[in-house]
């Protein structure tokens, strides 16, 4: 049968629409033992997929994406033929290693059945706030946050409207922080963030002095840093922050494109305010802790089903916008997850 797939075709900086492109391509109509035909419903694009431009991504557990193959990423799906015990026609299922296509052949062995029922029916929650950057926000405060329920703690989030950020702010107000303050690229994001999920205050980083601005909002300095971004921004968060504070080195979108090791190297200034404060940063991988996944899915879906936890999507539609979706997540286009939605 013929479908849609997207391949990668190269890039050297800053990622645009161009490197990537449209196939068509065909997939055998048999099935082997253990394996099953899934529609794709939505793929999600991340600020990860950046290192998987390079041959060396800076992580074992990340292989490059090969020049004219066809990309994979976090993707959902409904089971059209199935010749494996565990899965059946029209299970719903996600997979971390879903190629970027309209319909794949898989092995079951990369396939997790999800139900519907635990997001109300919103599929694309399982790529999103009930999925990976769910997982990496509640366990990220949970595992490196050293949040404690009545220690008057402030906390700050960078990259705070996007998907990873948004809720892991609103996971350290629902873990008790007194204050949590985002940080972001618009005065919209900044409205969004305070308005609709329940932060404190916003910063937009691209409007005046964000050293000044934090201080404004964290008149009591900063205990948790929830970093997303890296580079100045990540400078003047730590600068501020208290004695025996905690940094979740989460990621570090501002620095993706830049021919440098992950983690990026400190300033000379910053290394010194973490040591002579006893501030612990430690780099932080949702995949670490396996073990604690399928009791973090049934948290975050609890508190989305009862409203604790707000979620934000931006959406695109089509394979054939991927690459443009892509390049305008890495630059901040999108407010919350930014999702692909390929079929219905």
């Amino acid at each position: 049968m013929a479908l849609l797939c997207l391949c990668f075709t190269g890039t050297d900086g800053e990622p645009v629409p161009g490197h990537f492109r449209v196939e068509e391509a065909i997939v055998g109509p048999f099935l082997k033992e253990g394996q099953v035909l899934v529609r794709t419903l939505f793929l999600s694009v991340d600020p990860y997929m950046r290192c998987r431009m390079n041959d060396d991504t800076g992580a074992e557990y990340l292989a490059p994406w090969g020049l004219s193959e066809c990309v994979d990423g976090g993707g959902v799906g409904v089971v059209e033929l199935s010749r494996c015990e565990s899965l059946s026609v029209d299970d719903m299922v996600t997979s971390f290693n879903w190629h970027w296509q309209t319909q794949c052949l898989m092995d079951e062995k990369l396939l997790q059945k999800v139900e519907p029922q635990l997001v109300d029916g919103h599929i694309s929650y399982f790529l999103g706030a009930v999925g990976m950057p769910g997982l990496t926000a509640l366990l990220g405060v949970r595992e490196k946050g050293h949040v404690t329920e009545g220690a008057n703690q402030t906390m700050v989030v960078s990259g705070a409207a996007g998907a990873c950020g948004s809720i892991a702010g609103q996971i350290g107000r629902v873990d008790g922080c007194t204050r949590v303050v985002g940080i972001c690229g618009s005065d919209e994001k900044c409205r969004v963030l305070v308005e609709d999920l329940g932060f404190s205050a916003a910063v937009n980083y691209r409007q005046g002095d964000v050293a000044t601005a934090l201080k404004e909002s964290c008149p009591d300095g900063v205990d948790v840093y929830f970093d997303n971004v890296g580079g100045p921004i990540s400078d003047a968060v730590i600068a501020q922050m208290n004695n025996d504070g905690h940094v979740i080195l989460c990621g570090q979108i501002s620095q993706y494109n830049k021919d440098v090791p992950y983690p990026p190297p400190l300033c000379d200034e910053t290394q010194e305010a973490l040591q002579s404060k006893n501030i612990t940063r430690e780099r932080f991988m949702v995949l670490n802790y396996m073990e604690k996944h399928e009791a973090g899915i049934i948290q975050l879906s609890q508190w989305v089903r009862e409203g604790q936890i707000k979620v934000l999507e931006t959406v695109v539609d089509g394979i054939e916008n991927m690459g443009v979706a892509f390049c305008s997540m890495m630059k901040g286009g999108n407010i919350g997850k930014q999702i692909i939605k390929i079929s219905d």
